[in-house]
């Protein structure tokens, strides 16, 4: 079966979805979809131009509406900036198109939910990019928490920094401003963290966050001496209540000195403990109280053929995955949805989720008070 796809948005993300489509057949093989790479959009005609050339779509346009109205296009491919994507995931929606939006889904939780309303409705399968969910790791902690391995969960700390913000020479960009980012560092680098905490341990109840924008300026262009005010936060910290009783501390910054890549976190059980980072992506530290007295100590897990979705790459533990093979395994399971009427996990209502934890953290920090999400 052939499944046509037409991508709004030909930057470095909308390169990635493509690729991820490429590979996920390579990986999975046609009997989950051959993606068909009809028509791609963007602003800049360059662009569209050459992403139509080098990413092998047959045709380009610079007006997105020409793809969610095209009888040909059976998935709508969101990639572009934050602001853009609740209008053109509704209208995709309301063409009856499968869409498939780049995280997060929207700049506020109204318009999230609205768009998992709308999507239910039409019946379509609807997707949203956290792609750190499809980490073979991500598959393996969830099931040590739901099978009590670790006991009752107690704690969960967690943070997701980089340092690619840290030179105050680095020209402001859509990031800094909220009408086309919604937020700083909780939802550029955060919501993903929120995903994985998500996924594994359910809702968060209620948040107490602290912001702050260390960087209060930044240049206008590369080597201009004229500043813009950055609107939204550089750093953020909250406490969480979850759900299911346990507390979580929960950070994210983007000007965290010498951290590249570094989402990490552990949960703490009363049987046991596990702690995984991303920059050592192929590694799970596990940790039981049932072992030994003398043997006790964190143990590490190389990812391996045992741990859903690694097989796909490699037929042998230890062999590394790479950041990538995580967009592959979400284009797959987006393809399989829609060809084979699998489940997925990341549709909209998980992403309308996140985005109004977001939102709760968002309004915290500025009130500096709990609020319930």
């Amino acid at each position: 079966m052939n499944v046509k796809i037409g991508l709004i948005g030909a930057g470095w993300m909308g390169k990635t979805h493509t690729n991820s489509f490429v590979n996920a057949l390579m990986a999975f093989g046609p009997e989950y979809g051959k993606p068909i790479f009809e028509i791609v959009s963007d602003v800049n005609k360059d662009a569209a131009q050459t992403a139509c050339n080098q990413l092998g779509f047959s045709r380009y346009t610079t007006d997105w509406k020409d793809i969610v109205t095209d009888e040909n296009v059976d998935i709508v491919d969101i990639a572009t900036p934050n602001a853009f994507h609740y209008e053109i995931a509704k209208a995709a929606l309301e063409n009856g198109k499968h869409t498939y939006c780049e995280k997060p889904l929207t700049l506020t939780a109204e318009q999230s939910l609205e768009l998992a309303e709308l999507a239910n409705e039409k019946g379509v399968v609807n997707y949203v990019g956290y792609n750190n969910v499809m980490n073979p790791a991500t598959a393996y902690i969830k099931d040590l928490v739901e099978s009590e391995k670790l006991g009752k969960i107690v704690k969960f700390t967690g943070t997701y920094d980089q340092d690619s913000l840290l030179d105050e020479s680095i020209p402001i960009s859509w990031r800094h401003i909220n009408k086309f980012s919604g937020s700083g560092a909780i939802g550029d680098l955060g919501s993903h963290l929120l995903s994985v905490s998500q996924i594994i341990l359910g809702n968060i109840e209620s948040v107490n966050a602290l912001s702050k924008t260390v960087i209060k300026k930044r240049p206008t262009k590369e080597g201009s001496d004229d500043l813009q005010e950055v609107e939204n936060d550089d750093i953020i910290s909250l406490l969480a209540n979850y759900e299911n009783g346990a507390i979580g501390t929960i950070s994210s910054s983007r000007i965290a000195s010498g951290r590249k890549n570094y989402l990490a976190y552990e949960i703490q059980g009363t049987k046991g403990s596990v702690h995984y980072s991303l920059e050592r992506m192929n590694e799970v530290n596990v940790y039981f109280t049932s072992d030994n007295e003398a043997d006790r100590g964190f143990r590490t897990i190389f990812l391996g053929p045992k741990h859903k979705g690694y097989s796909a790459f490699y037929p042998a533990a230890g062999i590394s995955m790479g950041f990538n093979d995580m967009k592959i395994l979400e284009a797959h399971e987006l393809l399989s949805a829609i060809t084979k009427k699998t489940e997925y996990t990341c549709d909209f209502a998980f992403g309308a989720t996140i985005d109004k934890t977001v939102s709760a953290i968002l309004k915290s920090a500025e009130q500096q008070n709990w609020v319930q999400v």
